[in-house]
């Protein structure tokens, strides 16, 4: 494949415009690049390695703006000087802050916090006739038109190049403590689960993991009083074993690291259907935003990976399933679109990209 690298958007805009007629594929550093349908042999790589600038950080106003090839890693590191961060926590193997947005990855903090589309508010994007299109900005508010940052978010690359976002931070946690409560029964542990989304003591994060025939409810709690409020949360609980952890970031790290593997499901169900994902399984480790409905099946190596992908995806449904890791392994990694939201998706791809220019047939329904 051809890369090029643009440095700023006026360089990105130069790019696609002679580009015209050929397919494109956006690049941050390629800690996602498996996910989503393979791209044409053919395909240029337009890389944002020279978009890697924090252009503002306005701690006032909790907001900041950072083009799309600053690593994710290192923008958390600027802010931290501050008492701030990016409320985004995926597991951390490099990736840009374009590529998180052009995924819509996430980790355990988007229980409090919400995911991109909630935290992206403001967006810079070049689209495959050279022209930049911006919308919002650093003040938090609507506004008239398209919101192309929930447009853009999870989009894969396939509506145009994100080239720059305006972020919206919240204040680092004053201190941390995470409730760990144990069992084997995956019932019991779903009544846990109940009983924690239903607590009022706001929680930063409330995760689920389950491996080899035992799970753990994972329920994070920040600032000054967080040790309190988690031991308040332990006595609310039946029938499991419970611990309060007051130096938890290596559980936290080793959840977000499990959402990776060789092959990993995501799931959307209801939080009531925790016990069936855990079911459907196989040797897979499930990993799940527990209250939220999202899951994920992360399969170890070895023999027939992809029919124990396939199986467990037959046993999900009619649950939507899609392949991230491993999308390789399979005919087709995105779920079925019912034909209502296909239909829709297809129009806003003729809207923004209507010669097909940016990762054709890649996504859902072959779009």
């Amino acid at each position: 494949m051809t890369t090029i690298s643009p440095g700023s958007d006026e360089e990105a805009a130069a790019a696609l415009k002679e580009l015209q007629g050929a397919t494109v594929r956006p690049s941050g550093n390629g800690s996602r690049a498996e996910w989503g349908g393979k791209d044409s042999d053919k395909a240029v790589t337009v890389h944002t390695g020279g978009l890697n600038r924090i252009v503002a950080h306005n701690p006032g106003d909790f907001t900041a703006i950072v083009q799309a090839g600053v690593p994710l890693a290192d923008l958390q590191r600027h802010l931290a000087r501050e008492g701030q961060w990016l409320a985004l926590d995926p597991p951390d193997r490099g990736g840009t802050v374009g590529g998180l947005v052009a995924t819509a990855d996430s980790g355990p903090a988007r229980h409090r916090y919400g995911g991109v589309r909630d935290l992206v508010i403001g967006i810079t994007v070049v689209l495959s006739d050279g022209s930049v299109a911006r919308s919002g900005g650093t003040v938090i508010k609507n506004v008239a038109g398209y919101d192309l940052g929930k447009l853009f978010a999870g989009s894969y690359g396939t509506l145009g190049l994100v080239t720059q976002v305006a972020l919206r931070l919240h204040p680092l946690p004053a201190g941390t403590a995470t409730l760990v409560a144990s069992t084997a029964d995956p019932a019991a542990l779903s009544r846990a689960v109940l009983a924690m989304s239903r607590h009022p003591l706001e929680a930063m994060s409330l995760d689920v993991s389950w491996r080899e025939d035992a799970g753990r409810l994972l329920v994070r709690f920040g600032g000054v009083t967080a040790a309190e409020r988690a031991g308040h949360a332990a006595k609310l609980l039946q029938d499991v074993d419970t611990d309060v952890v007051l130096d938890d970031e290596s559980i936290w790290a080793a959840q977000r690291a499990a959402q990776r593997g060789a092959a990993v499901v995501k799931v959307s169900a209801l939080p009531t259907d925790l016990s069936a994902v855990i079911a459907a399984a196989g040797d897979a480790t499930v990993i799940s935003r527990a209250a939220l409905g999202v899951s994920w099946l992360s399969f170890p190596p070895g023999d027939n990976l992809a029919e124990r992908v396939e199986a467990a995806r037959k046993a999900l449904e009619p649950r939507k399933t899609a392949v991230l890791d491993g999308a390789r392994l399979v005919d087709a990694p995105w779920p079925v679109a019912d034909p209502g939201t296909l239909a829709l998706m297809r129009r806003v791809k003729a809207r923004f990209d209507p010669t097909g220019t940016f990762r054709p047939g890649t996504y859902v329904g072959g779009i």
